[in-house]
């Protein structure tokens, strides 16, 4: 077994000197070694060395990984601890028999969410049958939210700027956010128009491939990558904008011709500015940190001086805003009892804040957050920044 993926460099660059411990969320649950990353990161090479024999036992611990790269963050050895998991379990997935789980994760995802018309049929059919409560029977573990009608991008493809044009700028629609939190996106979008970005809506976009990296699934990321790169490269744009925190990661770090045109939204209206408020925001709020937004991206101060600014607002911090949730995608889903411990520990943190309003900048956060709050019986809100901030316009 060579494990060609996982490269010497990469995995050289630990030096196993434990700062990573008390970050990682499986280990901060399990207290495990080899549920922590420099665990896994040995594992890996001893795998690529040949010294350890490949087992399925062994595989397990890559499996509980959330891949929330909050050990990056903290690393004082810069190891790239997100591009050396996603390789470990594209091999891993090379190698092993899959579970009937797993497999049909797979298969949703390259033959689903990789499909944008297939998945808006699948969207429309599950939110027929949440309106005459078939949903409920299948409850259990993360639920989805209530869905509303999809966001359609303009027929023309162009959302016009409000007011003077000062930007031209793509905004990546994706597979999830327009089916799961259409109101996040619109809010979004408004956002940008109100900073005077006119808004192209890429025809024939796909989803990203971020799901697919990180399920290891790196063929099937790469085979949407170059579909997408074909569409974007028809068009001319100042920037690329995301609004969901782990497609931004993964497109900063998957899609080399897009070099610093991939802006999280943000980041970007922090860059750009956005016109005085015309309305308060009277709300007490805390703000959880999206792993791939503040670790991946490093992006952790944008966000809250966009908050700030916000006239009438009460922004609370929470003890560890940084610490994952557990949602981490598909997680929640192939690994639910793990995600419930991590997002026990997050929910007693959120609530502490007795705040009115949780804001994230991840769809899956918000899925997983409203999963928590809800099973403490509490009315905390939950939303994307964007439908916060579009608030004061």
């Amino acid at each position: 077994m060579a494990f060609d993926l996982l490269k010497d460099d990469d995995l050289a660059t630990c030096v196993h000197c434990g700062l990573c411990l008390d970050a990682c969320p499986t280990f901060r649950a399990t207290g495990l070694e080899t549920e922590s990353p420099r665990g896994r990161i040995q594992l890996m090479t001893e795998w690529k060395r040949g010294t350890l024999p490949f087992t399925e036992d062994q595989a397990r611990h890559i499996d509980l990984c959330l891949g929330c790269r909050t050990c990056e963050a903290v690393c004082p050895s810069g190891v790239p601890y997100g591009r050396i998991i996603e390789a470990g379990r594209a091999e891993v997935e090379h190698i092993r028999q899959p579970s009937s789980k797993r497999w049909l994760a797979r298969t949703a995802l390259r033959q689903l969410v990789g499909h944008p018309h297939r998945l808006r049929v699948f969207g429309s059919m599950t939110r027929a049958a949440q309106a005459v409560g078939l949903t409920k029977i299948a409850r259990s573990g993360r639920q989805l939210p209530q869905l509303e009608a999809q966001f359609r991008a303009p027929h023309s493809g162009i959302a016009p700027a409000i007011g003077a044009r000062r930007y031209r700028v793509a905004f990546l629609v994706g597979c999830v956010m327009p089916i799961l939190y259409p109101r996040s996106h619109a809010a979004a979008v408004r956002l940008l128009q109100l900073a005077g970005c006119e808004v192209w809506f890429p025809q024939g976009e796909r989803c990203c491939g971020a799901l697919l990296a990180h399920n290891g699934d790196l063929e099937g990321a790469a085979r949407l990558r170059d579909a997408n790169m074909q569409i974007y490269g028809r068009g001319q744009f100042d920037a690329l904008i995301v609004d969901s925190a782990g497609c931004g990661s993964h497109l900063k770090d998957f899609y080399p011709e897009l070099t610093g045109r991939v802006k999280d939204l943000t980041e970007w209206l922090a860059e750009v500015g956005l016109p005085p408020a015309e309305h308060e925001v009277k709300v007490r709020v805390t703000y959880q940190d999206a792993c791939h937004l503040a670790h991946a991206q490093r992006i952790r101060k944008q966000p809250r001086d966009l908050i700030r600014a916000l006239p009438g607002i009460e922004l609370v911090e929470m003890r560890h805003p940084e610490i994952c949730c557990g949602a981490a995608g598909l997680y929640s889903t192939l690994e639910p009892a793990m995600s419930t411990t991590i997002l026990r520990e997050k929910t007693d943190d959120v609530l502490s804040t007795r705040a009115d309003l949780v804001v994230t900048a991840n769809p899956g956060c918000q899925m997983q957050l409203s999963t928590g709050i809800r099973s403490r019986g509490s009315n905390m809100g939950v939303e994307h920044i964007a439908e916060l901030l579009v608030r004061a316009y």
